[in-house]
Formats: structure tokens, sequence, C-alpha cells
């Protein structure tokens, strides 16, 4: 998702077909398209043989959340393929790249623009309608799918749906080439914090999501996990079979958001109930961090700051890299020489009072080490920047391998070492 420097959750509005739709925005929000619609046309096209496989897929992850302040993955796209660096965004579901249809406008890119294929999805394709509101949408040309994203930090990208080959090899040793569809983005307005990657790759839970397409032609399982590193990188799998499930702590999918989310959670502090309670929750990978509202915030901070009174750590107003930074005697070099300060935190999370699962974030998972050697607070306060829910962002997944499962209908957590690849399996992308 796009951010800003303090990791502002994307809101997706799609537009398709020319009617407005909303696709992975907390919000609506109405917006007309800049441009008019490009019109290509089809060709024709026969789809490929799959064998049905019982498998996953497994892609390295770059980047971390400080310094650089985002991940991203490499897909290989098109026939032949080239490399592509995608931002994984568990929040939104559409797949798209820069394109070169020709491009109207693009931001920079690592790679060359996305050359389309001629295989284009038509308004009225299940994909097409899966991302319409209910009802139907009007086609002013049946061949083709418009659409349009836009983010809260004002970039947006407009386009077409498109399918193409995405290349990819499976942990049981088949490689594969499904044609899956995604976004043929040919007019991007850069957003505020735009970062220099090819597009986004949407990890939803929608139809249009690559999982779900991949899925739908009996590849692999509708499960999606990533194992983020607090030493930067990890590595993110489509599939199930990767990690033992009975190891795993589960929480169902919560029936009142369409995001990943386990629910309504209750604030632990230091091991203890804090009484604040109802907190509804969303796992968002595209953003850098933690978002509770503005009471949970001003209860935590309260909190944070009389633990440490008398402590040898003082506010440190003048770095400004987040809200609440401290520093030390010394700078500190890394979080583990800050930690000693600081208690864990958790949110308890309750299956309509069934059962309570908890997400553990030990000071590691909310504190950053700045450039001036201050530490800071990587949880902020959600709603300053407009957000109706509580997220829990990629600082607070590091050494967790965080899983996704859209057939069970649970979100499930372990710690994991985020450094390693699954071993002894075929992994990533050809």
């Amino acid at each position: 998702m796009k951010e800003d420097k303090a990791g502002v959750l994307l809101w997706v509005l799609v537009f398709c077909c020319s009617m407005m739709i909303t696709s992975a925005g907390f919000f609506d929000h109405h917006h007309q398209s800049r441009h008019g619609r490009k019109t290509f046309l089809p060709s024709s096209s026969s789809s490929m043989e799959l064998n049905r496989v019982g498998s996953s897929v497994v892609f390295p992850i770059h980047g971390n959340v400080y310094p650089i302040g985002y991940y991203n993955v490499t897909l290989n796209i098109g026939q032949p393929s080239k490399p592509y660096f995608l931002d994984p965004d568990t929040g939104s579901d559409l797949t798209w790249l820069q394109c070169d249809a020709p491009c109207v406008q693009c931001t920079q890119t690592p790679h060359p623009l996305y050359r389309p294929s001629n295989d284009l999805v038509a308004c009225r394709d299940p994909l097409c309608l899966a991302l319409h509101s209910p009802g139907d949408p009007r086609c002013d040309n049946p061949n083709q799918c418009d659409y349009e994203v836009e983010y809260a930090d004002g970039g947006s990208s407009l386009g077409v749906l498109v399918k193409d080959a995405f290349p990819f090899n499976f942990t049981s040793g088949t490689q594969l080439r499904p044609r899956l569809a995604l976004g043929c983005g040919y007019d991007q307005m850069p957003g505020s914090s735009a970062h220099n990657l090819d597009g986004v790759l949407g990890l939803g839970k929608g139809k249009v999501s690559i999982v779900s397409q991949l899925h739908s032609q009996g590849l692999v399982r509708n499960v999606i996990g990533h194992c983020l590193s607090g030493r930067g990188g990890g590595f993110l799998f489509f599939g199930d079979d990767i990690y033992d499930s009975s190891r795993v702590a589960w929480a169902p999918m919560s029936r009142y958001s369409k995001h990943y989310s386990p629910g309504y959670g209750e604030l632990m502090f230091g091991g203890k109930h804090t009484g604040v309670k109802g907190l509804l929750t969303v796992f968002d990978s595209g953003s850098s961090y933690t978002y509770l509202n503005n009471q949970a915030y001003q209860a935590l901070t309260f909190w944070i700051k009389r633990d440490l009174t008398g402590k040898s750590l003082k506010e440190a107003p003048e770095d400004q890299t987040l809200p609440l930074c401290w520093r030390g005697k010394k700078p500190f070099r890394n979080v583990g020489d800050a930690k000693k300060y600081f208690k864990p935190l958790a949110l308890l999370f309750n299956d309509d009072g069934r059962s309570k699962t908890q997400f553990e974030m030990p000071p590691e998972a909310y504190l950053i080490i700045s450039s001036e050697g201050n530490v800071c607070l990587g949880i902020l306060n959600g709603t300053e920047v407009g957000l109706q829910t509580n997220i829990i962002g990629d600082i607070s997944m590091q050494d967790k391998m965080v899983i996704y499962d859209n057939e069970k209908q649970a979100i499930g957590w372990i710690p994991a070492n985020c450094d390693r690849l699954p071993r002894s399996r075929v992994v990533g992308v050809y």
C-alpha cells in the first residue's frame, strides 16, 4: 500500500467499466476520471492446460520497516517473462503494473514499463464483475474492463484488466505458467509517498487477487502468508504446505470486516489487562507501522510514559522520525539496546466468547531506532490520519509467520525465523 512516512493505510477505489465502485477502502471517496478511457483491440488466445497440484509458491521479500519504509517482491510476468518489483499488499485485491499501452503518465520504475498482452478481460467477466459493488455495471466497451485505483496519499492508477502468463516454480517441483488477470495501468498520478516500484501485488480476499485466481485454477489452496524479518527481508507464500497448522495460533476472520481481521481485541500492557477493548483490528502488510484509534493510542502512550518515569530515557521532540521518540545517555545502535526500558504489548482477541487468542508484541515489534540513535514508538494515532479501524502493520508482524487462510476463514501467526526460506523446498519465481 502507498503510505507516507507514518505508514498511512491505503484506501483503494476501483472504477470498472466507467462505474465507481469501492474495492479495498474503509470508506467511500468520490473521484472522477481525469482522462478518457482507452480502447484496446482484443485478440483470441487459447487457455493453457494446467496440471492441478497441491503445492505452494514462495517468494523472497526485500526491504524493511525503517529506514527503507516498505517491502517488495519480484514477480516475473509475460511471454517472454520479465521481472517486476511489486508492493505486497494484503489490504487490496487488484495487482497492477505501470504499463506502456502507451503510458499517458507513469512514475519512475526500476524496470522498463510492462508491455501488455492483447488478452483483455471483458466487462462482464466474473473477475471484472467482482470489482463492482452489487448491481449491474454499465459497460461502455463490453470487450474490456476499465479500472481506477486511488490512494490516500493522492496517488492513483487508471487502466484496463488484461491476462498474461505468470511463471511460477511450485514447491512440488512443478513449473507452470498460468494466465492471470492484472491491471495495465497506463495513467498514474504519483502520490506524496510514491516508491520506486513497478506496481502493487494485491493479496486481499477478493476474487481478482492473484492467489484467488490460482486457487480457482486448482493450483494452490486459497492461503496467503508472509514472514518479515526484523533484520529486513523475509518471504511471502501462496498455499498451505510450508507450515504445521497445529502449531499456529488461529483466530477466525471477522464477519464485520471485508479485510483480514481477527475481530475485536483488547489491548494488554506488560501482561496485564488495560480495559481498552472493542478494538476492531485489521492485518495490513501495506502499512509499515501499527495504528490504534485515538482512545487506545492516548492510553498506551500514557502508560509507556508513566513506565519510563525515573528511567534514563528522555523525550526527544527534535527527532521528527516518528511522533514520539526518546534519547538515551548515548545513541542506541539497535532495538536490542533499548528494549529493556519497555514492556511487551499484546492484543487479545475473543472468538465470540468461546476462546481467546493473543497476538503478542514484544518491544522489537513496536520500536525502531532512528538515524539519530533515538528509540521511537512505531505505533501511531490512526484517528489523526483518518483511519476507521486499528491496523497491525509490518513492524508488529516481524519475526512471525502470519497466515491468511481464506478457505478456513482464519488468521494465524507463529514465531518464526524469517531470515531463512522454508527448508527442502523449491523456492521462488523463474
